[in-house]
């Protein structure tokens, strides 16, 4: 039997080369001073800058290979992990200073949800609450172009042993968005897996700090991203999108029941029928219902949900959203005017569920 000692552990895990940086183990100092040798059994612990590293798992089975490999096939490795930074919430505990979180979504896309989120959250802020806005659309992103934040990169801060981004701030309004970490002119090529986990990194490893209003502008449909929200967040309610159509009205409906599925069992605040008529700005006062009539005024009696409000498709809105000025910024304007009145309607079905129903509990995954 071989006499084990420090140098022949430390010489065989200075064959190991981290990912990161290249470095090996003992050059980037990520082994820590608690070495244990006892006969045949070794115990140590590896230094990890946070407690998500990507390479954690495969570098321990590789600090195991090599002791066995230069050392002894025979030594008995017992390998822990400790972190520079300390670890994120735990799923439900992330955003301990949020009263209330809006998740904004639709049953498909094109109807206007990412449209009614921004100017939802501009105008909580017309109220005087703090807000924060969080698109979740991870694959076709849009607040930094409607915010005209586009060239934005937020940085890091460290706060309570964390580094934590500090999401960018306009109009009043704290906003993130995987908008302003890649190339805006490139797809996001990116498994299910991935693009949740940049989704966690979002909610938990940024500082959003006490916000009476944390709105979520989610992806169209139901997917991964959904899950993860629900699995991450309690959310304090769902306000639908849609517009007259039957075929929005429909997938409008399928939003609605990925909400009050038993195991989700999330309230819906109401319901927002985007685009309800068109008002041509030089006759304000006349109404053309291309899109149907009160479409999501019949869904929302029908469901028994509240309708929020309608708001009418009008030139102005597209362009205001292009050029990164939404129009709840301007209370004087037909839209603008709309959009207050939608915030302060939600504002009151919030404060009715809060009073009438018991907190929401993040979805549990049972294995």
């Amino acid at each position: 039997m071989i006499t084990i000692y420090p140098k022949l552990i430390h010489d065989a895990l200075a064959t190991v080369r981290y990912p990161g940086n290249g470095k090996n183990l003992v050059e980037a100092g990520m082994v820590a001073d608690n070495l244990r040798i006892d006969g045949m059994k070794v115990s140590f612990s590896l230094i990890f800058d946070k407690p998500t590293d990507p390479f954690m798992k495969s570098m321990l089975k590789a600090t195991e290979t090599a002791i066995h490999t230069y050392v002894s096939p025979d030594v008995e490795v017992t390998i822990s992990t400790e972190s520079r930074q300390a670890a994120r919430p735990e799923p439900g505990k992330m955003l301990p200073q949020v009263k209330n979180v809006i998740a904004v979504s639709s049953g498909k896309g094109g109807v206007g949800k990412s449209t009614v989120a921004a100017n939802l959250a501009v105008a909580l802020v017309r109220l005087g609450y703090k807000v924060g806005l969080l698109d979740a659309d991870i694959f076709g992103p849009s607040v930094p172009k409607m915010f005209q934040v586009e060239d934005a990169r937020p940085y890091a801060e460290q706060k309570d042993g964390r580094d934590l981004i500090v999401p960018i701030e306009k109009y009043g309004l704290k906003l993130l968005s995987i908008g302003f970490f890649v190339n805006p002119d490139q797809a996001t090529l990116w498994r299910g897996g991935m693009a949740s986990n940049a989704l966690k990194q979002l909610v938990g490893d940024a500082d959003w700090g006490d916000l009476d209003y944390f709105v979520i502008d989610t992806p169209p449909g139901t997917s991964d991203i959904h899950l993860t929200l629900l699995q991450t967040l309690a959310i304090t309610g769902a306000v639908i999108v849609t517009t007259p159509q039957q075929v929005a009205l429909a997938d409008a409906r399928k939003g609605i029941d990925m909400y009050r599925n038993d195991k989700v069992n999330v309230p819906i605040l109401g319901l927002v029928e985007n685009m309800a008529w068109f008002t041509p700005a030089e006759l304000p006062e006349n109404k053309y219902y291309i899109f149907g009539r009160e479409g999501g005024k019949r869904l929302a009696d029908e469901l028994g949900v509240p309708l929020l409000g309608q708001i009418p498709l009008v030139q102005g809105i597209c362009e205001s959203g292009d050029a990164g000025q939404p129009v709840a910024l301007d209370t004087n304007t037909l839209t603008g005017r709309a959009f207050l009145q939608l915030a302060a309607a939600v504002v009151r079905q919030v404060d009715r569920r809060n009073v009438e129903m018991p907190p929401t509990h993040i979805v549990e995954v049972k294995k």
